[in-house]
């Protein structure tokens, strides 16, 4: 079973943006999910179940709104090159 969320914004705001309502609803789902990501709440591979993506694809969109596709601390880094 799916929960649904309605988030209400101006009507005008697609066309500010130079997109369509569809193209604008679709970045602002993927942009909750990369921050939901980014913070450590969400895995990749739910994230991209959610926004309709494979987990890959996913992963390489990131750059686009600044999120790192690895944010590892210095020690965590560092253990990882020991252990490979």
């Amino acid at each position: 079973m799916l929960n649904q969320m309605t988030i209400n914004y101006p009507q005008i705001l697609p066309d500010f943006l130079q997109t369509t309502r569809e193209q604008f609803e679709q970045e602002a789902k993927m942009a909750m999910l990369v921050k939901l990501f980014e913070m450590k709440r969400l895995p990749s591979g739910i994230a991209a179940q959610m926004i309709g993506m494979d987990r890959v694809t996913f992963l390489l969109s990131l750059h686009h709104f600044g999120v790192p596709m690895i944010d590892l601390e210095e020690d965590e880094l560092l253990k990882d090159i020991e252990n490979a």
